[in-house]
C-alpha cells in the first residue's frame, strides 16, 4: 500500500520529466546545494534561538552568518568525489551527522550554557550524567524541527523520489568545491582574529569558538585538544608524579608557629580584585585617593599586607590566577589549564581541602558560568555551589552589566541574599569585574578625575578601580552590620595587572617618571594581597612572593598541613620561605636580583647589571634558573597528565565527587533551602529566618 502511495506521489510529481530535463537542481550538484542550504539555515536559526553568543556589530553578525558554510562545504563536498547513489547518501549522510551535532549541543547548551566536548562525551562525567537525567524535563517537541529536511530527503532517496545522476563528477570540480570551503574558513578564521585577539590560543570560552568560528570548527578545535590532553594522559606514569613530589620535598619549608592555626574555623571571603595592581594602594590623582576603602584594610593593624607580590599569569590571565589561587599550580604557558583540563583532571583544590575540614564552598561570579570552563572547573576543584549570571536577576539589563558581568555594587548586594544562607563556616570567592579592560564607566557611575597621561585606555583605569573600592566599602559595611565581619578572614588579591607594558609613556607618567625601563615593567606586575583577621598580628610584610604562595599561606593560617600535597608555593610567613617570584616566561624575581626580559638588575637599587663582570649574579642566576625552569616544567606535567590521580595516598582520604555538584539554578537553591533545616548555622538561620539583606545599603544609581 505504501509502495503504492509512494507511486502514485511519484507519477504526479512527474520526477522522470525531471529527469529527462538535465536541468542542475535534480543532479548531485543541486542535491549538494540543497543540502548546504539547509545546514546553513538550521544552524544558523539555532545560533539566535537555541545559543546565547552574544554577537553584536556588523562584524560579528556577518561572521555569525558565515562560520557555519566552510565545514558544511567540506563535509557535504565529500560525496561529490563519488558517483551514483553512493553520492547522494554521502551528502545526505553529512548532513545527518551535522544535525545530530547541533542537536545535541541544543539539548546541552540549554541545561548547562555550554557545549559539548569530546572530553565531557568520553569521560562520564558528571555533566553527562546530568544531562541523561535531566533529558526529558529539557527537550521540546520543536528541537525535532532540525531533523525535518533529514528525513524527507532521506524518504525521497529510499523511494526513489529524487533522481540519482550516475555521471560522476569531475575530481577537480569536487577539489575546487574543498579548497572554496577551506578558503571561506581562512577568510572567517582572518577576520575573526581581527576582531578577537588570541582566540584559540587563549580559549577564554566554547561560546567564543562558536560565535567566531563556527559549531563544526569548535567540534574539530575540541578533538585537537583533547587529543594533546589524551596523548599527555596516555603517557603519564606514577613514576611522574614521584619524581615531582621529590622535587616539592626538597624545597619544602616550615609553616610560622606563631600564625598557625591562628585562623581555624573562620568563614573565608576571598575577594578577587579584577586587574588591580600594587601601585593604586595610596595612589592620589589631584590629591585624591583612589581606593580610600581599600587602603584603610591595607594598613589595618589586624591585616598582613604583602608589598613585594607579584601576578605570575601567562595567557590564561584570570583564570591563571585562580589556577594558582586554588591549588598553587602555575597556569600553563599557553592557554588557559582551567579550560584545557579543568573538566577532567583530578585537583586538590582548596575548597574540596576545606571541605574536608566542614567548610562549606561557593563562587560567586557575575558573568556566564562557562567563561573560563568555571563550570565544569568548579565541579572539579571541589565547589558546593556556584552562583554565576543566572542567579542575578538584573544581569540582562545592559546598564547594570560592563560586558564582562554585573557592575561591582549591584553585583556584591545581590550575592548578600546567598552568603547569609551559606552554612557556616564557609569559603566563599566573591570575582569582581568592573575594573576590567576597557576601563569605563557611564557618567553616573564614573565619580573620580580621570588621569591624564594622553592615553584613553590607561586614563579611566583610576576612575573603575575607584568604583571597585566604594564596592568594597559597601560589602565591608554590610558584613560588620551583620556580624560576619568579625568571625571571617579575608583574603585579597589582584589578579594580573590592568594596565599592559604596550603603554609605557602612560605607565611613565603614573609613575611620575620621564621613562621606563625592564625594572620598572617587572615591579609593574606588582598585585596586592592582604590577609584579614580579627586578631590578626598585621603590617606591611616585605617577603617577596607571588600568587602560587597563597594557597600554603592561607591554608597554614587555617591550621591545616600541607605536607605531602604537590603544590608549588611556599608560605609567605614562613622564616624559611626563599622569596624566590618565577614568572610564567621564566623570569623572576628575588630580593637580590631580578631578571626581566633577558636583563638583570639589582632589586633593591634598580641598578642593571652585568653578567660578566658580577660572578655573584652569575652563580645565582643559574641557581634561581633551574629551580623556576623545572618548577615550571614539573607543574605542566602536573597538569598536562593528569598526575594527582596517581596520589592514591592522598585521594584515600580526600575525594572530590564531581556528580555531587549541581550549579543549576532551581536545584541548588533548593539545596540551600534545605541546610537551613539540617545544618542551621547560616546567618539566616542564626537570625530566625530574618534576612539581613535590607541592610545593604548602596549608592549605585541602578538601584534608586
Amino acid at each position: 500500500m505504501l509502495r503504492n502511495f509512494m507511486g502514485t506521489i511519484k507519477q504526479r510529481l512527474n520526477w522522470s520529466t525531471v529527469k529527462a530535463s538535465k536541468h542542475w537542481w535534480s543532479s548531485l550538484t543541486g542535491f549538494f546545494v540543497l543540502n548546504l542550504i539547509l545546514v546553513w539555515l538550521k544552524t544558523y536559526l539555532n545560533y539566535f534561538f537555541n545559543f546565547s553568543l552574544g554577537a553584536s556589530g556588523p562584524i560579528q553578525l556577518f561572521l555569525l552568518a558565515l562560520n557555519p558554510i566552510p565545514t558544511a562545504i567540506i563535509l557535504l563536498g565529500i560525496g561529490l568525489y563519488f558517483r551514483g547513489r553512493l553520492a547522494y547518501f554521502l551528502v545526505w549522510l553529512f548532513n545527518l551527522i551535522q544535525t545530530i551535532w547541533l542537536f545535541a549541543n541544543m539539548l546541552y547548551y540549554r541545561e548547562f550554557s555550554d557545549f559539548l566536548s569530546f572530553g565531557i562525551l568520553g569521560s562520564g562525567s558528571s555533566t553527562g550524567n546530568n544531562l541523561g537525567k535531566s533529558i526529558a524535563a529539557i527537550i521540546r517537541p520543536t528541537d525535532f524541527l532540525v531533523y525535518v529536511d533529514v528525513i524527507i530527503l532521506a524518504v525521497f532517496l529510499l523511494f526513489k523520489l529524487w533522481p540519482i545522476d550516475k555521471k560522476k563528477i569531475l575530481k577537480r570540480y569536487a577539489f575546487l568545491t574543498t579548497c572554496l570551503g577551506v578558503a571561506l574558513m581562512l577568510v572567517d578564521f582572518g577576520i575573526a582574529s581581527v576582531d578577537r585577539s588570541g582566540l584559540l590560543t587563549r580559549s577564554f570560552d566554547n561560546n567564543y569558538i562558536v560565535k567566531y568560528l563556527g559549531l563544526n570548527e569548535y567540534a574539530a578545535f575540541n578533538a585537537f585538544q583533547t587529543k594533546k590532553q589524551s596523548d599527555s594522559r596516555k603517557e603519564a606514569t606514577a613514576s611522574d608524579l614521584k619524581t615531582v613530589q621529590n622535587f616539592i620535598n626538597q624545597n619544602n619549608i616550615p609553616a610560622n608557629a606563631s600564625y598557625y592555626g591562628s585562623q581555624k574555623g573562620k568563614n573565608v571571603f576571598v575577594i578577587h580584585l579584577e586587574s588591580f595592581q600594587q601601585f593604586l594602594i595610596d595612589y592620589k590623582v589631584d590629591g585624591q585617593e583612589v581606593t580610600p576603602n581599600l587602603n584603610a584594610f591595607y594598613h589595618d593593624q589586624n591585616t598582613l599586607s604583602f608589598d613585594n607580590f607579584y601576578n605570575q599569569v601567562g595567557q590564561g590571565k584570570t583564570s591563571d590566577a585562580e589556577m594558582m589561587q586554588e591549588n598553587s599550580l602555575y597556569g600553563l604557558a599557553t592557554g588557559s589549564a582551567m579550560t584545557k583540563y579543568g573538566t577532567a583532571n583530578t585537583f586538590e583544590s582548596m575548597p574540596g581541602i576545606l571541605g574536608q575540614q566542614g567548610y562549606t564552598s561557593a563562587a560567586f561570579h557575575g558573568d556566564v558560568s562557562t567563561f573560563w570552563n568555571r563550570n565544569n572547573t568548579y565541579k572539579s576543584f571541589g565547589y558546593n555551589y556556584f552562583f554565576s549570571k543566572n542567579y542575578y536577576p538584573n544581569a540582562d539589563k545592559a546598564n547594570y552589566s560592563v560586558g564582562y558581568g554585573l557592575k561591582d555594587k549591584i553585583f556584591l548586594k545581590d550575592t548578600a541574599q546567598y552568603i547569609e544562607q551559606l552554612p557556616q563556616p564557609f569559603y566563599a570567592k566573591l570575582i569582581t569585574v568592573t575594573n576590567h579592560y576597557p576601563y569605563t564607566l557611564d557618567k553616573e557611575n564614573a565619580t573620580f578625575p580621570a588621569t591624564q597621561t594622553g592615553d584613553s585606555t590607561v586614563d579611566g583605569y583610576v576612575q573603575t578601580a575607584h568604583y571597585l573600592d566604594q564596592a568594597f566599602g559597601e560589602l565591608m559595611a554590610y558584613l560588620k552590620k551583620t556580624g560576619l565581619y568579625d568571625n571571617s578572614t579575608f583574603v585579597l588579591y589582584g589578579d594580573h595587572y590592568g594596565i599592559s607594558e604596550n603603554h609605557q609613556p602612560a605607565i611613565a607618567k603614573l609613575l611620575g617618571k620621564d621613562s621606563v625601563d625592564n625594572y620598572d615593567l617587572a615591579n609593574f606586575q606588582k598585585v596586592p594581597f592582604m590577609i584579614h583577621g580579627t586578631g590578626l598580628q598585621g603590617g606591611i610584610n616585605h617577603t617577596y612572593g607571588g600568587e602560587i604562595d597563597m594557597m600554603p599561606t592561607l591554608l597554614h593560617l587555617l591550621g591545616v598541613s600541607t605536607d605531602g600535597m604537590t603544590i608549588f608555593g611556599h608560605d609567605l610567613l614562613s622564616q624559611q620561605n626563599p622569596q624566590t617570584v618565577v614568572f610564567r616566561n621564566g623570569d623572576w624575581v628575588t630580593p637580590t636580583y631580578t631578571k626581566y626580559r633577558n636583563d638583570y638588575y639589582d632589586t633593591q637599587t634598580g641598578q642593571k647589571l652585568s653578567m660578566k663582570s658580577n660572578p655573584a649574579l652569575k652563580a645565582t642566576a643559574a641557581r634561581v634558573q633551574a629551580y623556576a625552569d623545572k618548577s615550571l616544567s614539573y607543574s605542566d606535567k602536573v597538569i598536562t597528565g593528569d598526575l594527582l590521580r596517581f596520589d592514591k595516598s592522598r585521594l584515600n582520604s580526600y575525594t572530590v565527587n564531581k556528580s555531587s555538584y549541581d550549579y543549576q539554578k532551581a536545584s541548588a537553591l533548593k539545596q540551600l533551602k534545605q541546610n537551613q533545616k539540617s545544618n542551621p548555622t547560616s546567618l539566616l538561620a542564626k537570625n530566625n529566618g530574618q534576612s539581613t539583606v535590607n541592610e545593604y545599603e548602596t549608592d549605585a544609581p541602578e538601584l534608586k
